[in-house]
This record gives structure tokens, sequence and C-alpha cells, in this order.
């Protein structure tokens, strides 16, 4: 019977009764969370029911105080159950009781009850501020389990263990003490730089910080270094774990380095327009994905994209994993195709003798710009150029009437005010068995220009009939920038102009795009790798065929989600050129190059390295005009924090 001074357990943990019963509640003393592990004690009081209680010993008990320090004193550690041949003496009278229970078949695995079991290993009664002893020496062995139903019940009942049971927790036990041991090492190890190759199994949450996958990382923490992506980095590159052409920043960005796989399926039987004459498929000489072809009747100006559309319905699985990717990956390594890779074959244009595109014919204004356009599902003949065989061509019959219409609209555009920047760009390519990165300075043939008005063009006149015809739709703008009357000439005033620019914006209300000086714009030339561009030809085919459009609040929904997939891919895309480019570096230590001075306004020089695409800050031996040149070799390379340090040399 539960009274004043009686031991109990509350909260799986022991508590003294203050005080007779009132009101069928007892006031018990115990000692708060707060105070476990400290040295000073912290003791609380708490009105309970008697169901919310076990009775431990009836008392009475002199204090908790007592009690506490009789368990700290004789009570078995948890650890020490573990060892057969315990030295305390507690420890050893309840495994002798255990053995007795257990060589008795009928009683081997009988529920005792706590007073009970404490009467086959005791001497004889056991005081008031002694039994928690007991208590804790049999909750922590290995061979009694509580009960914790008991508890609930108001009752403290043990199960003997068995011999099976209590093998497999020693095993255990001395399993993770030897992983602690072998940790242990492990972390020294560490600390000097110096693993071995079976210490790479505890180096899994280091890769997982480094890739972006958890912002912590144990093992360093326990080594005492600072956790974070780059410091990770550095350490898996210290120890060998990594190498240095191992690139993490698209699972950093949360990215997949693998194309969509599920497959489009083949283009449907409907009607189209077939488009006379041949069309031109115009591109870099590594480009496999040729989305967009140009051609001149006459009359119009045909702008021929490919037509994923006519088989990715809005918000099918495909249309969602495209949303989610935003755009197709490309990094040194290779494409992260937005569509399935398998994909091409089917849509990409020139790959087959015929080509289905939805096409926008384009009636040119007097000032040669996008007077009208028109929208067409089409099928043409399409023929693959390269840049190089372009410019070959420029003077003939049907290219030439191409590169007029692209002056023309060049002409017009500057006009309106637009700002072409014409900054150093390199390719980057890597060697897929050895490694070996190839960084190549990126020539703009006459052709590229006229492509790139082709599709500005397009992009003009698909706005234009989207608006005209109120369909919701991706409209893309830019602010004026405040360019100053001083700008240098030459890449120093190219990078000038570079930083007085405004950020896009993509909405659903067409506005003035100041740096393409275009009243209204959109994309819609490449739906095989940009998901802007993807639902832009949703919205089109789905006015075409008279299907039901997406709304204006659900567009714009869908839209931002897509550019915010594709801000995370840009972003991997020049953190890994980037990377690339350093271990281009690391792997020619003898590099040397042309560095241009393209701002002097801060503390130290800004140089362009426009073989490398790259940008640093000198201080060079003597001053240097802008637009000016210094050689230069590299003296340090910090890959994980993507820095490079160059310093001059003599021409």
């Amino acid at each position: 019977m539960i009274k004043n001074k009686s031991l109990v357990i509350y909260k799986n943990d022991v508590a003294l009764v203050s005080g007779e019963p009132s009101g069928g509640k007892f006031t018990v003393q115990y000692r708060t969370q707060a105070a476990a592990g400290t040295k000073k004690a912290v003791y609380a009081t708490q009105s309970v029911r008697e169901k919310d209680i076990a009775l431990l010993h009836i008392g009475p008990a002199s204090s908790l105080e007592s009690v506490f320090e009789n368990a700290e004193k004789n009570a078995p550690k948890p650890e020490d159950m573990y060892n057969l041949e315990q030295a305390n003496p507690l420890a050893v009278k309840i495994r002798e009781a255990h053995e007795l229970l257990l060589s008795d078949d009928e009683t081997a695995k009988n529920p005792l009850d706590f007073t009970e079991l404490v009467s086959l290993f005791s001497d004889g009664d056991v005081g008031a501020d002694e039994i928690y002893t007991c208590f804790l020496a049999l909750k922590n062995t290995i061979y009694f389990q509580l009960n914790p139903k008991s508890l609930a019940e108001g009752k403290l009942i043990f199960t003997p263990r068995s011999s099976e049971e209590i093998g497999s927790l020693v095993k255990k036990a001395v399993e993770k003490d030897w992983e602690a041991e072998l940790r242990e090492g492990f972390l020294s190890r560490l600390k000097q730089k110096k693993l071995l190759p079976e210490d790479s199994r505890f180096m899994g949450d280091v890769e997982a910080l480094a890739l972006g996958v958890k912002d912590k990382s144990r093992t360093m923490q326990e080594a005492g270094m600072k956790e974070t992506p780059e410091r990770a980095h550095k350490l898996l590159l210290d120890t060998g774990i990594w190498p240095i052409t191992k690139n993490p920043y698209p699972l950093r960005w949360g990215l997949s380095t693998k194309s969509a796989t599920e497959g489009l399926s083949s283009p449907p039987d409907e009607e189209r327009l077939k488009v006379e004459g041949t069309a031109y498929a115009i591109d870099n000489a590594w480009s496999a994905d040729p989305d967009d072809a140009v051609a001149f009747d006459g009359t119009y100006l045909w702008v021929h994209i490919a037509d994923p559309a006519s088989t990715v319905m809005p918000d099918s699985s495909i249309d969602k994993m495209a949303r989610e990717r935003g755009a197709t990956l490309y990094i040194p390594e290779g494409a992260a195709r937005m569509l399935a890779e398998d994909s091409l074959a089917d849509y990409a244009l020139g790959l087959n003798e015929k080509s289905r595109a939805l096409s926008f014919r384009i009636t040119l204004s007097d000032d040669g710009g996008v007077e009208d356009c028109a929208v067409f599902k089409t099928e043409v003949n399409v023929k693959r150029l390269t840049y190089e065989e372009a410019d070959t061509l420029k003077d003939s019959p049907e290219l030439k009437p191409l590169f007029d219409i692209a002056e023309k609209n060049e002409g017009r555009r500057k006009k309106n005010g637009s700002v072409l920047i014409n900054l150093p760009e390199v390719h980057i390519s890597v060697d897929g068995e050895t490694k070996q990165v190839s960084v190549v300075p990126v020539e703009h043939p006459k052709s590229s220009e006229m492509i790139r008005e082709m599709m500005l063009m397009a992009g003009e006149g698909a706005a234009k009939f989207a608006f005209k015809n109120r369909i919701p739709f991706p409209f893309v703008s830019q602010d004026q920038p405040s360019i100053p009357e001083d700008l240098p000439e030459g890449l120093a005033g190219q990078y000038r102009l570079r930083r007085c620019m405004r950020r896009r914006s993509v909405g659903l209300t067409p506005s003035m795009h100041w740096g393409l000086g275009l009243g209204m714009y959109t994309q819609v030339t490449s739906p095989l790798r940009r998901y802007g561009d993807l639902i832009a030809h949703m919205q089109l085919r789905a006015f075409l065929d008279g299907r039901p459009l997406i709304d204006k609040d659900e567009m714009l929904l869908r839209v931002s989600a897509g550019e915010e997939s594709a801000q995370a891919t840009h972003k991997a895309e020049r953190k890994s050129n980037t990377h690339w480019t350093l271990v281009y570096l690391l792997q020619n230590p003898e590099w040397s190059g042309e560095a241009v001075c393209v701002d002097k306004s801060g503390k130290q020089p800004q140089f362009c390295i426009p073989s490398l695409g790259l940008e640093a800050f000198l201080s060079p031996k003597k001053d240097v005009e802008l637009n000016g040149s210094i050689k230069v070799k590299v003296r340090a390379v910090n890959l994980p924090e993507q820095i490079v340090e160059f310093e001059e040399v003599e021409k």
C-alpha cells in the first residue's frame, strides 16, 4: 500500500511520495529531466493518480538524495552488464539468479514481480534507500527485461531472457565496441589526411554534404572540421576519396545528370501543311538536338520548330517532369535532357527525310521587322548545316535572302536601342575515358548571327500572334538599362555594358524587351530543351486545335515553376564549366595566356582571360590601360572554392 515516504516509479524514474494521499491523488517528489547529467540535482513535485505510478518500496525512504547517492555508488553501469565476467557484486548476483531460473524449464520464461525477483539475489530485506539500486541493475541488465505494459498497470514485472537472446545482445555490444574502436582509428587518420582504403565506408556523410544531399556531417563534426560543402569537397580531395574530375554541382543544385526516361509517343497522324522547298537547320558542329530550321520562299520568312507538344499534353507525367527540370542540363560531361533521349529521332529536325514542325510564317514589314505572323502544323524538308558550312554558302540563292533579312532586322533593333554584348566564350569538353579536358575558344561565324536574328523574329512573331488571339502566354521582357555616355571601347566596354543590364522577367503581360529592342517577345524556338518554350507550344497547339487553353492563373504557376528549375540548371552549368576549366589548369600546369584589362575602378584591376573564359583580379607590375593586356600563368588553384590565382609573367 502506497503511503508517505514510499518509493514509486514515475515517468520511468524513481520518485518519493510526500504526505498521505488526498482526493485519490499522491504528491510525489522527483528529479527533473533538466537535472540529468548535472552535479547538482533539481527536484520538483507533482500531484499524480495512483495509476500513473508503480510501487517500488513501501518505505520509509530517508530522502531522494540518499536513494540516488546509493545508486550512483553501487548500481552497475549499462555497459558493465555486457561483461559476462562482471566484478560488480550486484551484477554477479543477478546473473546467478538468472542461471538458477534458466535451469528450471518450467519457470525459465515466467514473468516475475520485482519484489519476488529481488528476493532471489538479495541477502535479505532490501531497504528503501537501496531498492532503487536493485531496480537500476535489473533495468540495465541483459538477463531480464522490464515489461513496459506492466508499468502502465502500476506493476513492475520482469521476464528472464533466453540464452539465445543474451548471446545476440552480447554479440551486438561487442560489434558496437569494435565499430567504435574502428571509428576512433579512422578519425585519427582523417585528421592526418592519411586514410586506409577501407576507411571510405566512413566518409558517406562527408560526400552527402559535398553533394548538397545533407547540410551536416557527423564525421567532420567529430573531427573538429567546419561543415560546409566546400570544406567537405576539399576533404574528399585531400584524402583521395574523390578525384579532381568529380563534378558535384549538378547534384548540389538538386539536378539529375541523367536524361528523362519516359519516352514520347510517336507523332500523331494529323493533317499538316506541306511546305515546299528546303529549310536549313544551322548549328554548332557538336549539336545533337537540332530543333529549328529557317527558310525564305520569296514572300514569307519561315521558322520551323520541333513539335514535341504534338504528344506532350498539359499536366501529363512528361510535362510535369519537364517542368521539374526546367531545361536540358548542358555540362562538359554531356547533356541531361529535359525530354527523353530517344525522342530526338522523332522530333528533332533534319534527322529524317521529312520533319514534323510547328512553323511560324512571318510577313516582313518595310523596315525588316515582323508585320504579321501565322502559326501552322507542318511537314518540311530540312537540311542540316554547321555554322562553318553555312558561312561558305552565305552568298548562295538559298541562304543570301536569310542573311539579308537578318542584317535588316539587326539594324531595326539597334535603332530601337537594343544592346548586343559580345564577350569571349569557350567550348569545354571532357573525354569520357581519360577525363582529359579541352577548352577551345568559340568563334562567332556570320551564320550564327543570322540564326540569332531568325530566332528573335520567331519569338517576336509568336508574341504578336498570342497577344492578338488573347492566348495566356509566357512573355519575356527586360527593363531599360542605364548606359553611361563614356562607355569604353573594346572588351572593357562590353564588360561595362554587362553590368548595366537588368534581369529579364517572364510574365503573362507583354512588355518591352529593351535589351533586344523589341516591343514584345517570347521564346518558342527550343521546346526540346526549354520548358518555357514547350509550354508556349502547348498553348499554341491547343489554340490551333480548338482545345481548352491553360488559364492565366495556372499558366503563371507552371511558367514560374519551370523558370525556377531552369535557373537552378543554369547555375549548375556555370559552376560545372568553371569546375572543368580549373581541372584543365590542374591538368596543364604549364599553361600561360593573355589577360585583358577590363575594369580599373576597384582596388585591383579586373582582367578577362579570353582563352579560358575566366575573369581575375590582378596587380600587374606596371600600370595597364583598359583593353591593354599582360601575359599570365597559374599560381594556385582552389578547386572546391572555385578560385584560381594568376600571376604576371614576361611576354
